[in-house]
């Protein structure tokens, strides 16, 4: 896998919409979890390729330091030949000091060599500290969004068995609903209603039967006060007077006579 291939993925993966992304699926909790898989290996396999990417990075890094060390060891070495040319030069040896001068060139082309090496690893030195920020940077934020994934996972399996819950205790209470005409509740009520009532009417009935009873002996009860006058006004004497309140009361005076 290539850095600009890790480097691209972590850019899409840390951009991610995951709003978005649940707003699409057919089911989020299903597509969370897949997500949240790819997450996991995608940051695998970042931090694996960043490994190699800092990795790469401290050896060029090495590599620059020691030709920086190697440019100033030669360079010493070359003023080291050089001086110790003008000493035999100096004491009229130009035999040695030639021989001197000739290292103290060789010593200044090696110094020259190591300072060009280094040159030239710096900006590739600068290009690989500037991916691997990105690519920490980039890391980071896959990080981020995977723990914000995993929340939202968490957040979508409770919302779902609240509402799973929810409807459990709507079905429940529907199927109890005493308003409901075709629940058996509502069946029973009927039932006891009918039967509240026959009761009543049998009572009703009751009442107008023991009334009709009673009118009855009202009844005999002024035929038998008829006859009693009717015998005593044919054996000559006066009828009795009704002891009601409501009968008008009656005048003595002359017996009657049939006839008059």
């Amino acid at each position: 896998m290539t850095k600009q291939s890790i480097f691209g993925r972590i850019a899409q993966l840390a951009k991610a919409n995951i709003n978005a992304l649940i707003d699409q699926a057919e089911d989020p909790q299903l597509m969370l979890d897949q997500m949240v898989r790819d997450y996991t290996n995608s940051i695998a396999e970042a931090e694996s390729a960043i490994a190699e990417t800092i990795g790469n990075l401290r050896l060029l890094e090495e590599d620059h330091a020691e030709d920086v060390r190697a440019a100033s060891d030669w360079g010493n070495k070359a003023l080291a030949a050089s001086r110790k040319a003008d000493e035999y030069r100096a004491a009229g040896n130009s035999a040695d000091a030639d021989k001197f001068d000739n290292l103290a060139k060789v010593a200044l082309q090696r110094q020259i060599t190591s300072e060009n090496e280094a040159k030239m690893a710096e900006p590739q030195i600068a290009s690989q500290t500037q991916v691997v920020d990105q690519l920490k940077n980039g890391l980071n934020g896959m990080k981020g969004k995977l723990e914000q994934l995993k929340s939202k996972r968490s957040e979508l399996i409770a919302r779902s068995k609240t509402a799973e819950a929810q409807k459990k205790v709507a079905d429940a209470v529907k199927s109890i609903d005493i308003m409901d005409p075709t629940s058996e509740v509502s069946r029973f009520e009927d039932k006891i209603r009918r039967e509240e009532a026959k009761v009543r009417g049998q009572q009703e009935l009751a009442a107008s039967s023991l009334d009709a009873q009673f009118e009855s002996l009202e009844d005999i009860g002024e035929m038998t006060e008829v006859e009693a006058r009717l015998a005593e006004l044919k054996s000559g004497g006066s009828p009795a007077v009704s002891a009601k309140p409501s009968a008008p009361a009656v005048t003595q005076g002359a017996p009657y006579t049939p006839g008059e």
